[in-house]
């Protein structure tokens, strides 16, 4: 059997694959790319990143929760949801994002091939397409970007179909009464917030003391606060030790609880896809959830081997993934373009509110023994935040107490997302809390809580600088 040769096979066209495939052959590589499914663009484009923030737009327009309490009325919309209104605008934008990808991928010169790939050994992939011969391909470097599947605990009752996963929730025909979340996590709390926004009574299981761990505290806190005003009930510190389907799917945990519910949601982190892929012919080592192990370029234990996005674990946002495919294939050739990976990865939770954040946070900075000073500012004292009705939101800053460098960014409320950016790029370019004081915002906006989160923090800045002169 004949083997076609290229300077890089990729496999996998989600965010990690695709901005790899397109970095190589944009300095001339050439490069073929393997796709397993019969659409592109992975978790991100098809189970993942999009469907679930479109989805949470479609809930926030049919609900009518963007219809907010103005002064002297408020709009409330009486209509009867259906899954077919829920789910048209998440069909329309996937069609859409693939379609991009396919022309991106067209654009660049990219060979691209059906079927599932396994390597035959460290120069080799044999490709599998559905019901057709074989194809060999060889090349001298190689990027897995397989992405990631939902980890599925055993006791669980997946083959009920009102037991889901953050895959198989994309499949769902009826919206239900009620629906136990199990996790805490992004996933979870994102979910929780998008089905409680349509009128389903949620109720969420996490095993720990907080909601999404990695989060600064007082903004886990925020949003606790805001799922629980918004109907969803929590049970922390607690897990679940069995689910039985009958009438209704019965949750019992391990406090002795009993939650009976229409359906359930499990999200239990994910896995990586490196099952099939024949890793043991190659020596490339993963851990326990089969994440693939890398360096800081993003090369395996074979050096002829790159892997990138949700397939080598954490952070697992699309953002850094196709971070981490460029710089991968920028070091897999030694390419002019600079290998420096971001040092500054922003996160984005897109619950009801939404929270976003970069940089450290107050247990970090602690824990580092960094001195530090914090500025916030409330949506409440914005006039932008008044218009839209967003009065619960805030933002705030740490800054160093020396240098006063800004070192991490917390936000709650409408366009966290967005305006954590303006955060970000201060804090790469090296810069303070004058930045803020300095910039002159468009009024009214959101963004303008960056200039009064920077006044409070100043005040306490100088109230701190005051008694430390005091003391000597």
């Amino acid at each position: 059997m004949s083997a076609e040769k290229f300077d890089l096979v990729v496999i996998g066209s989600g965010p990690a694959g695709e901005k790899g495939a397109a970095a190589a052959s944009y300095f001339g590589k050439k490069v073929a790319l393997v796709e397993k499914e019969n659409v592109l663009g992975g978790a991100a484009a098809n189970t993942g990143t999009l469907p679930s923030k479109t989805l949470r737009e479609s809930a926030l327009y049919l609900s009518g929760f963007k219809q907010r309490k103005l002064f002297g009325f408020q709009v409330d919309l009486h209509k009867t949801i259906h899954v077919s209104d829920f789910m048209a605008h998440e069909r329309f934008v996937a069609d859409q994002e693939r379609h991009r990808i396919r022309e991106n991928l067209a654009r660049h010169g990219i060979t691209l091939f059906r079927g599932m790939a396994s390597f035959v050994d460290a120069e080799t992939v044999m490709v599998k397409p559905d019901r057709c011969p074989e194809i060999i391909l060889k090349a001298e470097r190689f990027l897995i970007a397989t992405g990631s599947y939902p980890f599925r605990p055993r006791n669980f009752p997946f083959h009920d179909p009102r037991v889901f996963d953050s895959d198989t929730i994309l499949t769902i025909d009826v919206i239900p009464e009620s629906m136990v979340v199990i996790g805490g996590g992004v996933i979870g709390c994102e979910y929780a917030c998008m089905f409680s926004a349509l009128g389903v009574r949620i109720t969420v299981v996490e095993k720990s003391e907080r909601i999404v761990g990695g989060m600064d505290v007082e903004i886990s806190a925020s949003l606790k606060s805001r799922m629980e005003s918004s109907g969803i009930q929590f049970f922390m510190g607690d897990s679940v030790k069995n689910i039985e389907c009958g009438d209704l799917v019965d949750v019992e945990l391990e406090s002795g609880t009993i939650l009976h519910s229409h359906a359930v949601l499990v999200s239990s982190g994910r896995s990586g896809q490196t099952g099939s892929i024949g890793l043991d012919k190659i020596g490339v080592t993963t851990n326990s959830r089969g994440h693939i192990l890398v360096n800081d370029a993003f090369q395996t234990s074979n050096p002829n081997i790159y892997a990138a996005g949700d397939v080598i674990g954490n952070p697992a946002l699309a953002s850094t993934a196709m971070a981490q495919g460029r710089v991968a294939v920028y070091h897999a050739f030694n390419l002019k373009q600079s290998p420096h990976f971001p040092s500054l990865l922003p996160s984005g939770l897109y619950t009801i509110p939404e929270c976003s954040s970069v940089g450290r946070t107050e247990d970090q900075l602690h824990e580092a023994g960094i001195p530090f000073f914090v500025g916030k500012a409330s949506y409440s004292k914005n006039a932008r935040g008044q218009i839209i009705g967003d009065t619960e939101g805030f933002l705030k800053l740490l800054f160093h107490q020396e240098n006063k460098k800004l070192l991490g960014v917390h936000v709650i409320g409408e366009g966290a997302t967005e305006i954590v950016h303006i955060g970000l790029t201060v804090m790469v370019m090296g810069g303070g809390v004058d930045v803020f004081i300095d910039t002159c915002y468009n009024y009214p906006t959101i963004s303008e809580v960056y200039k009064y989160a920077a006044y409070d923090a100043l005040a306490k800045f100088d109230k701190l600088d005051l008694s430390q002169q005091d003391k000597s």
